[in-house]
């Protein structure tokens, strides 16, 4: 989203990836030896992989990367039939002023097991004129012969320091004016994840003037800290009832769902003034009602029944 905003920040001076100071030295030598191997980018969603690989392309071939970088989001077309028919007849076609053609397979995970099998024979044949970077966010749902083919780098969720000071650059850039409780915020809700925290920050600062915590949890659709206490401290003393009704009159006015909830209980059940052994039982059924809502629960359930769980913890 950043791109449909004015033409004051432009990060020109900033020539590396958020975070990841390893892996910018690392595509920096390839790009300077003009040797890319195969490669594969796994990690967390908005920590840098597909400006990775654009940036490197960008890089590696100048004004004729687009002629020599074809992109594709395997979640979209995730069946042997992209990889027989697309990437094969761009991968056989000859580079253009360069040694070889990048192939970038974004969401890569999503692959079926036959378009891997057949994505893997492909790697093989077009070596010499093709090389292929794949981004997923699980590498574990990639195929051992494709993972051992390629250079594999790991991006991390940046920390609270890396994304606050990017914040503050595009802030400064933009004009805007965020306090400090609204910058906490913002590196809260987005989670170490530099598209969602930039997106929030577009969204709050829409109506204009400054952008507090107020403005960032609204437009984010999230729980504030002390909501979400609130209604634990008055489960934990037992109070379900009233503990339910809060919860719910928040889901319904946020239009939270029952993942968006467990995600906020799970973030402040280590602030709670309980045992260390209250706060496992209730992590534990945490990873529970989660399974439960991913499989098809009721959240509506679910969440009362974890609250219920909670409750009986009561001393």
């Amino acid at each position: 989203m950043i791109d449909v905003w004015t033409e004051k920040y432009r990060p020109d001076t900033l020539d590396e990836v958020i975070g990841h100071k390893n892996i910018t030295e690392r595509l920096k030598a390839f790009v300077k030896k003009e040797r890319v191997p195969h490669m594969m980018f796994a990690g967390p969603a908005g920590t840098g992989k597909t400006t990775s690989a654009i940036a490197l392309a960008k890089d590696l071939y100048g004004e004729e990367w687009k002629q020599n970088f074809m992109e594709t989001n395997a979640s979209d077309d995730r069946g042997i039939g992209v990889v027989r028919n697309q990437i094969k007849d761009f991968a056989r076609s000859k580079p253009i002023n360069a040694d070889f053609k990048i192939i970038f397979l974004d969401e890569s995970d999503a692959l079926t097991n036959d378009a891997q099998q057949a994505l893997r024979r492909t790697m093989e044949k077009y070596s010499e004129s093709c090389r292929f970077i794949l981004s997923c966010n699980y590498s574990s749902k990639i195929i051992p012969p494709i993972q051992s083919r390629c250079a594999i780098f790991r991006f991390n969720r940046l920390e609270d320091d890396e994304v606050g000071k990017y914040l503050d650059n595009l802030a400064e850039g933009e004009g805007l004016e965020v306090t400090e409780t609204g910058m906490d915020a913002l590196k809260r809700v987005s989670s170490g994840d530099l598209r969602k925290a930039t997106n929030v920050l577009q969204a709050a600062s829409i109506q204009g003037g400054e952008i507090d915590e107020e403005k960032v949890f609204e437009v984010a659709a999230s729980l504030r800290p002390e909501e979400v206490k609130e209604v634990l401290d008055k489960a934990l003393e037992g109070d379900f009832i009233e503990a339910r009704k809060e919860l719910s009159d928040l889901m319904v006015n946020r239009g939270l769902d029952g993942l968006d909830v467990i995600k906020a209980i799970n973030r402040e059940i280590y602030n709670l003034d309980i045992s260390e052994q209250k706060k496992l039982e209730v992590i534990e059924q945490m990873g529970e009602y989660e399974f439960r809502i991913v499989e098809g629960g009721s959240p509506d359930l679910q969440i009362e029944s974890l609250l219920a769980q909670i409750s009986s913890l009561k001393d």
